[in-house]
């Protein structure tokens, strides 16, 4: 079963999302039968919306988030793993905007196990004919044409992916995710004020990885060839899940080690 819709009410197609793309989106992950990660993903929603300026609704508490999805996904769907991408947006009240009522629409992919590195590695390559902002409304998950027309170019280019850079020609992120480049024991993650993603599930990974000593993890920011220097690369998305990078252009990479990671970091939960 896949992209399982649920909504707060009717849709109407005259709300902000679908006229102005005014909303945000966060995911949620089902793990066993269980929310994982769900505080960290709940303070990541209402940071968005605060950063976009929506009327939270008191009711938006963790506890009702909780409720919600227990109720429409792990116990009505008997959905036991998978990644539910939650969306929030402003409806067209003819009020101001700030003071405008809200609504959700959410949809649930269920697959094996939102903690393992899917099998099959994705081949990327840089696009450099457009780049991505490094404002504050960058690092959060809005509507973003880059990320549409990246998409497009790597279907059109027998891609599975984009590497989108910002406009200083430093790596930011992909169209769905965030990139770690591993040398040696060392870590590399592009900054977010380089235009990457905010990621509850790669914090909690890097996180991990930090407490254990089992690699240093640095923030830096990464000029486009350093993409070639790295042994393995792993892409991360909260919309879809956990990806070996095995192909840039010509370079061909390495898998083994950051799986033995992601496998180290399945066991804490």
């Amino acid at each position: 079963m896949e992209n399982q819709y649920f909504t707060s009410g009717e849709l109407n197609v005259k709300n902000r999302a679908f006229l102005f793309g005014d909303a945000v989106k966060v995911s949620f992950f089902v793990r066993e039968g269980k929310l994982i990660m769900d505080e960290e993903c709940y303070f990541f929603l209402m940071a968005s919306m605060r950063k976009m300026r929506m009327n939270i609704p008191l009711t938006y508490t963790l506890e009702f988030f909780q409720s919600l999805f227990q109720k429409d996904i792990i116990e009505g769907q008997g959905i036991r793993n998978g990644i539910i991408n939650f969306q929030v947006y402003r409806n067209y009240d003819e009020v101001t905007l700030a003071k405008s009522s809200i609504s959700y629409f959410y949809q649930v992919t269920e697959m094996d196990d939102v903690l393992t590195v899917h099998s099959r590695p994705l081949e990327l390559d840089l696009i450099k004919e457009i780049n991505v902002n490094n404002n504050l409304l960058s690092n959060i998950r809005v509507h973003c044409p880059e990320n549409i027309y990246g998409g497009i170019y790597a279907q059109e280019n027998d891609l599975d992916d984009v590497i989108l850079l910002n406009p200083n020609k430093r790596i930011a992120r992909t169209t769905f995710g965030n990139l770690l480049f591993l040398e040696g024991n060392v870590i590399k993650v592009p900054k977010q004020t380089e235009g990457a993603y905010i990621s509850p599930l790669m914090e909690n990974f890097v996180t991990f990885l930090h407490k254990n000593n089992l690699a240093d993890i640095q923030e830096h920011e990464i000029i486009a060839f350093e993409s070639q220097k790295a042994e393995e690369i792993l892409l991360i998305s909260d919309e879809k899940g956990i990806f070996s990078v095995g192909k840039i252009r010509n370079k061909t990479f390495e898998s083994s080690r950051f799986i033995e990671m992601v496998e180290s970091w399945k066991k804490s939960f």
